[in-house]
């Protein structure tokens, strides 16, 4: 196992900062990076973070993650996490915990985003913190509760 913490994102998470600020933040997913790469510095972990707005990347990378090796995976899969039986059947495929991340509390919006089918199967997940819900997820790897 590596100490490179994979950190996926899916559709629409390139316009963090300017897409619906009051439920997403004004945080842009390069700061949200910026971020992370510090506090993975303190866990003495590696960060490989990307962005995709294709279902079957995110698919991809999490098969990467697996034959890489890698310590874990923090998805934020956006849409695709009340939609994607393909995305839930690939974290059933990996033994690389993967923890849900979320910026807003999906329970707390429409009634279509109460549904995960990430959370089906994460080992964890995150949500409703802003941008602290992805450190809260890495902080989550480095105390081993995944």
């Amino acid at each position: 196992m590596s100490d490179t913490v994979y950190v996926l994102n899916g559709p629409n998470l390139n316009l963090l900062g300017l897409r619906e600020p009051e439920i997403y933040g004004s945080t842009t997913l390069d700061e949200i990076a910026g971020m992370l790469e510090d506090k993975a510095r303190e866990h003495g972990f590696t960060i490989d973070m990307r962005q995709t707005n294709h279902e079957g990347m995110l698919v991809d990378w999490l098969h990467e993650a697996q034959a890489e090796g890698a310590r874990a995976v923090l998805l934020n899969a956006a849409a695709y996490t009340h939609t994607s039986i393909a995305i839930l059947d690939a974290i059933k495929a990996i033994k690389t915990p993967v923890i849900e991340v979320h910026l807003s509390d999906p329970k707390t919006r429409e009634e279509f985003r109460h549904l995960s089918y990430v959370g089906m199967v994460a080992a964890k997940t995150v949500e409703g913190h802003g941008a602290q819900s992805y450190t809260m997820a890495l902080d989550a790897v480095a105390s081993d509760e995944v």
